[in-house]
């Protein structure tokens, strides 16, 4: 599961992790103090944001090639860019700095401090362990041809799987990017699943955006979000050439957030490539 969805709401699983392991926190520094100390509150809020902060900026540094040409960029945190253990790091220097000018403070802020990291290493390894054990979904889907094709037939090579639509931004936003990477990787095997549109408005967004991507396919019924526990768009998952899911990215991907997932390839040795199936495409498609 990736997301977690009530109604129409949905939030990655990653970022509910975050916002609970700062409620944990909060509450039990909040109990400590109770007992004797400062409430320590406003304190974890601000180094949860001195946290991220220091993420994204070890994020941009160590991707500094893909972020020098358009500077915009390093603000744009909408790409998911954020290297954990610096910003951990640094959240912990300055909670021991806080504790050591205030001593009523060192109890419960060090009780939340510890309480929080911990749920959170704790469950993102049970979460990382659950999605890397799943596997390539048996979903049926149709290529730009109309015919049917199973997703299994693809498997015997690394493959990228971006899930969008015509009428999402982010995914409208990313489509060059996935293509640069597409022609620059040929090693890789790119699906561009199409949730829920004809292949008529398909074909036109495409023709008019002068994208010319391989292996286009349509999932009328959105049965591959649903197998793979995502409902929200874009998603890009990361199999391995035996079917095995090695990682995913929920949201717009910038040059920099594609480069570090497909860094999920580099230990891996597949024996064989999964061959690229571009079939012919109705009048007017670019697939």
């Amino acid at each position: 599961m990736l997301t977690f969805t009530i109604g129409t709401f949905a939030i990655a699983l990653n970022h509910l992790l975050l916002i609970s392991a700062l409620a944990l926190a909060t509450l039990v520094g909040w109990r400590v103090a109770k007992r004797g100390g400062d409430n320590p509150e406003s304190v974890l809020f601000s180094l949860f944001l001195l946290g991220m902060l220091a993420a994204r900026v070890s994020f941009v540094l160590a991707y500094w090639k893909h972020y020098q040409h358009d500077l915009w960029m390093i603000i744009d945190l909408r790409d998911g860019g954020f290297l954990a253990w610096p910003g951990v790091i640094v959240m912990l220097l300055a909670a021991l700095a806080w504790g050591w000018k205030r001593p009523a403070l060192r109890r419960p802020l060090g009780a939340g401090v510890a309480s929080g990291l911990a749920f959170w290493l704790l469950a993102t390894l049970a979460l990382t362990l659950y999605d890397q054990g799943t596997r390539l979904p048996e979903v049926a889907l149709r290529n730009a041809a109309g015919e049917t094709v199973q997703l299994t037939d693809y498997q015997g090579g690394p493959l990228v799987i971006n899930l969008w639509a015509t009428w999402c931004p982010p995914c409208r936003r990313e489509m060059p990017v996935l293509e640069r990477a597409q022609q620059q990787r040929p090693d890789l095997t790119f699906l561009f699943v199409n949730q829920a549109e004809s292949m008529q408005s398909v074909s036109t967004f495409l023709a008019t955006q002068d994208l010319n991507l391989n292996n286009v396919l349509f999932d009328g019924s959105g049965r591959l979000g649903k197998a793979v526990g995502s409902m929200a768009l874009p998603t890009t998952l990361f199999y391995s050439a035996d079917g095995r899911l090695l990682g995913s990215h929920l949201g717009e991907l910038s040059e920099a957030s594609l480069a570090r997932a497909l860094e999920n390839f580099d230990g891996a040795h597949p024996t064989s490539v999964a061959p690229s199936r571009k079939l012919p495409c109705p009048s007017s498609a670019t697939c």
